[in-house]
């Protein structure tokens, strides 16, 4: 069971964050999570996703990803004291001598890697493609149309969009995940994320491919049951042209889903990387 986390580079200008989730995080097979920002509160109800936290569908192939989301911002974690590159580089960030707080949804997917370990605990047998479904199809799904987070030093404000490549499946519920026992029966290559794909005569962007036994239309594994009202935006699927992109400008729309560019240096390594305790 692999878990990778979706990047940091959901403030990228050119296509508003989307499409800027490469590899590992590409990859069908695992679970790649976006950061969700908790506010330093218990509860889910004035938690947002992150501003950083990139986009899908990945870039190229078009998977929709991320799978779901977990907190990952200003995280509290241990570190190795006095030998710690982290500590030394950004002592704001120490808290006491033995921990140390960062961002970024590499701090994001641990919490879904224990929420794995604690699921193969309860249930040994489980296998990865089970293992997927369940932490998707439990994912808390109750968001907001949108979310604005203000950089107060530069002045410039990121709204991000609760669609299903921004927020996948939902935000990671551990108590949801162990209390459910759905088990599907498909074969250990599935679930594969599911891919986007674009008909240009219609304008609208339709999932593909998650018609299997986990992810079809069954009772128990029902797209909608496992994506929720992420997966509608706009008069498409999975796409809102007016929500994403606005009326003034296609040119994020054409760099997602056009050919014309693949390997723009800000698209794909973008120079943010949310090892500095960035609070949004």
């Amino acid at each position: 069971m692999v878990v990778a986390a979706a990047g940091n580079l959901g403030r990228n200008d050119a296509t508003k964050g989307y499409a800027t989730i490469g590899a590992p995080g590409n990859d069908p097979f695992v679970i790649t999570v976006g950061g969700m920002n908790a506010v330093s509160t218990l509860g889910r109800g004035d938690d947002t996703i992150a501003s950083y936290s990139s986009k899908g569908p990945s870039l190229l192939d078009h998977i929709i990803k991320p799978d779901l989301v977990a907190p990952g911002n200003m995280v509290v974690s241990v570190s190795a004291t006095g030998t710690s590159t982290l500590d030394a580089a950004f002592p704001q960030n120490l808290v006491g001598s033995n921990y140390l707080k960062l961002s970024g949804t590499s701090m994001a997917a641990p919490a879904v890697s224990g929420a794995v370990a604690l699921l193969l605990h309860k249930t040994p047998t489980l296998t990865p493609n089970q293992v997927k479904a369940r932490l998707m199809k439990t994912a808390y799904k109750q968001f907001p149309a949108s979310s604005t987070w203000l950089d107060t030093t530069t002045g410039k404000s990121y709204t991000s969009y609760y669609d299903v490549f921004t927020v996948g499946a939902g935000y990671l519920d551990i108590t949801a995940a162990l209390a459910n026992n759905d088990l599907n029966t498909a074969s250990a290559t599935t679930p594969l994320s599911p891919k986007a794909q674009y008909n240009a005569s219609t304008g609208s962007v339709t999932m593909v491919g998650a018609n299997s036994l986990v992810w079809g239309d069954s009772l128990v594994w029902g797209s909608s049951l496992v994506w929720g009202d992420s997966l509608v935006w706009g008069d498409s699927l999975v796409w809102g042209d007016s929500l994403v992109w606005g009326d003034s400008t296609t040119s994020g729309f054409s760099l997602v889903w056009g050919d014309s560019l693949v390997w723009g240096d800000s698209l794909v390594w973008g120079d943010s990387v949310m090892t500095n305790g960035d609070s949004h």
